[in-house]
């Protein structure tokens, strides 16, 4: 097998798949927009993925030290280490300053729940293939998105701009642990500057 691989290897920690289950972690404070009804007040500033992630945050400090080119696939000793990865990954900060502010943002979609009426819930994500192609990003990447009115029109992998108030609020699914929710006032198709 090639080396390489170790890294792809990581949807082999697929989480639980079971109903949507909030995790909160000792010291992130929750914070629970309504799920319906009018939408927050101002509005909304558009951020970038990168704003998602405190500043002082060096994801591969844990890793630093170690040498993937020494594993093979099948050494026991790179299952652990995509263990410890996902664990960190799924415990990865958020950036507390953005609780229950009114944000836009663009993504990709991950359904949760679909019906007649349209998405009910799904998963932003910040490139295409995450969760569904490849491992779930770290949980300070991906966003729990509850429309206030389902969304309709859109399918998996969809190019979106999502509004409403951000939330810190953990919630693993079976494609991924998020860190963040949106009670998402608008669901609209993305459109780069200058295109219609």
């Amino acid at each position: 097998m090639h080396r390489r691989r170790l890294l792809h290897a990581l949807p082999l920690l697929a989480l639980p798949a079971a109903p949507l289950a909030r995790a909160q972690p000792a010291g992130v404070p929750t914070m629970q927009p309504p799920l319906a009804g009018a939408p927050a007040a101002g509005p909304a500033r558009t951020i970038t993925w990168e704003d998602l992630v405190p500043k002082d945050r060096d994801p591969f400090k844990e890793f630093k030290d170690l040498n993937f080119q020494m594993l093979d696939d099948g050494d026991p000793r790179a299952m652990e280490l995509l263990k410890r990865m996902r664990k960190v990954w799924d415990e990865a900060p958020v950036n507390e300053a953005l609780a229950g502010q009114v944000v836009r943002l663009p993504g990709f979609i991950v359904p949760l729940e679909d019906s007649r009426e349209g998405l009910k819930e799904f998963l932003l994500v910040p490139y295409f293939g995450a969760c569904i192609h490849s491992p779930p990003p770290p949980a300070n990447q991906i966003i729990h998105v509850v429309p206030v009115k389902p969304a309709r029109g859109f399918r998996s992998m969809d190019a979106v701009w999502i509004s409403g108030p951000l939330a810190l609020d953990r919630v693993d699914s079976h494609m991924g642990m998020a860190g963040y929710r949106i009670a998402a006032t608008e669901v609209a198709a993305y459109r780069e500057k200058g295109r219609r």
